[in-house]
């Protein structure tokens, strides 16, 4: 059994967007495990000023979540600074977390990795993880924490992410 000290959460932009819609960001810390935000999803929900922008921002900046550093966000980087072409926007946030699960192989011992995502595209994709990385829906996720005791109600939190004007997602994954 993997100790919850053990366990890296990475969430996807989704996630972070839906939590903070519903005014639940912390909910991400209540297993126990490191949360860690890798760079490009950190660009991804902070380079325009839309309704959950600062409060993401400030949420990690509050609780110190370590920035994991990607390739992926440095060429996107690059590429932005040298104007030479517009880089792709769609799937680097999840190309950049399959990187640094990937390099969690490289570790000794390897942790645990959960990576939190929300889109019903990423659910159906074949990404390539260690054994000891999981994906695991918003959804999953927030009802893992019922399951546990440690959230009275995960439809609690869907309702108001959806309230507070959040498109969550109707897929269910795994499926019922």
């Amino acid at each position: 059994m993997t100790s919850p000290s053990a366990i890296l959460l990475l969430p996807d932009a989704g996630p972070l967007i839906t939590l903070a819609y519903a005014d639940a960001l912390d909910l991400l810390l209540k297993p126990g495990w490191a949360v860690h935000i890798v760079d490009m999803v950190l660009h991804e929900v902070t380079r325009n000023a839309t309704p959950t922008s600062q409060a993401i921002a400030a949420w990690i900046h509050k609780n110190e979540v370590q920035v994991v550093h990607t390739k992926v966000y440095e060429r996107y980087r690059q590429a932005m600074e040298s104007g030479d072409h517009m880089p792709r926007k769609a799937n680097l946030g999840e190309l950049g977390i399959q990187e640094a699960m990937t390099g969690f192989a490289f570790n000794n011992p390897a942790p645990a990795g959960v990576f939190l995502f929300e889109d019903h595209k990423i659910a159906r994709a074949r990404f390539i993880l260690p054994d000891q990385c999981r994906k695991v829906s918003t959804r999953a996720f927030l009802t893992f924490l019922e399951q546990k005791g440690w959230l009275e109600s995960a439809a609690d939190v869907e309702r108001k992410a959806i309230i507070n004007g959040r498109n969550f997602s109707q897929l269910r994954f795994p499926p019922s």
